[in-house]
């Protein structure tokens, strides 16, 4: 069994010239944890500080998010860059060292690529910019899993914490995936989301997702209680099972084919008076996406062409960069099927 953890998500503002460097520092302090040696460090640093520079330079505002992948044979960093400005009109042309339209070197996106570990970008001209940027301290059996679930979780702004949170799984023939909203918002809707995530990691492996929701139903009772939902890959009969209470998007994407798997009313840890399973048939390049209510519902993914064929931290980032509500905790997990890397 591998499981990702999520860690703090660190956002940095990147506005004006004189913030990328505080976007280093915060990168760099957080990397410190993973036991990177100081080549690595130096790496991490270099990368942010170059997103950030192309963000004041090109897009003029935009935002970084910073977090830590944690899972079992791993640890490393990522580092998101969103922006809505003008987008680049030839990504290829874009990474070749020389390439500039500011005049300076125009060696940024040449150089993080070639100093990350794993590397994408999606554009759009008029809509903007997404990057994600991932260096790993080792490259263990879980490198792999890092690739293939995309995240963002995000405070409501004010708040000291998130009261969103999210598991994922992965076992022989399958992965189990959930987001939990906590009712409210700071540090009381965060003690039920990590009730119910803590109970969910100490469950046992090839449980249903009603019996996930039992679970965490009962784990919440002392808490303020929860929406939540679970999705469960039975990867013999390529199928995805659903069972969900109160509001937690879940959508299966497969091509231009959209799937909702139905929530129903009630709050997990208090009352909810009907948990029923619903299931979808999964492809090889099936998606799933899992979002709270900090969230807007009304995205439609055909409008950015190619998007589904990348990195799922591209995907997870462009639907909180344009769909976010602004109101409330945002959390969206995008997960894409595990290929396993054949031995070299």
């Amino acid at each position: 069994m591998t499981e990702t953890v999520l860690l703090e998500q660190i956002c940095v503002p990147v506005t004006e010239a004189s913030q990328p460097a505080a976007a280093r520092r915060a990168a760099v302090a957080l990397a410190q944890e993973t036991g990177m040696n100081e080549q690595a460090l130096g790496s991490f640093a270099l990368i942010v500080t170059e997103l950030a520079t192309n963000l004041v330079k090109h897009a003029k505002s935009g935002e970084l998010l910073i977090r830590r992948l944690a899972a079992e044979g791993i640890d490393g960093v990522e580092v998101l860059s969103l922006d809505k400005g003008p987008g680049i009109a030839d990504v290829r042309v874009s990474m070749g060292d020389g390439y500039s339209t500011t005049g300076s070197p125009g060696t940024g996106l040449g150089a993080v690529r070639r100093t990350a570990d794993a590397f994408d970008v999606y554009s759009q001209p008029g809509k903007g910019t997404a990057i994600v940027a991932r260096l790993f301290a080792n490259r263990r059996d879980g490198f792999g899993y890092a690739q293939c679930v995309g995240i963002v979780r995000q405070a409501k702004s004010g708040e000291p914490v998130c009261g969103d949170n999210w598991i994922a799984r992965w076992f022989a023939d399958g992965w189990v995936c959930a987001v939990v909203d906590g009712l409210g918002h700071g540090v009381i809707a965060n003690d039920a989301a990590s009730a119910i995530i803590e109970a969910m990691r100490r469950a046992p492996l090839h449980l249903s997702p009603t019996q996930i929701v039992e679970v965490a139903h009962q784990a919440a009772r002392a808490t303020r209680g929860a929406a939540l939902g679970v999705a469960v890959f039975d990867g013999a009969a390529r199928l995805v099972r659903f069972a969900g209470i109160g509001n937690i998007a879940a959508v299966v994407l497969s091509g231009d084919m959209r799937r909702h798997l139905v929530s129903h009313n009630g709050i997990v840890g208090h009352d909810y008076r009907k948990l029923s399973e619903f299931a979808q048939p999964w492809q090889p390049h099936s998606i799933l996406v899992l979002h709270s209510d900090g969230i807007g519902t009304h995205w439609d993914l055909t409008q950015y062409p190619g998007l589904l064929a990348r990195d799922p931290s591209l995907i997870a980032g462009i639907l909180y960069r344009d769909f976010a509500r602004g109101r409330d905790d945002a959390t969206v997990v995008v997960l894409k099927e595990h290929v396993r890397e054949r031995p070299s």
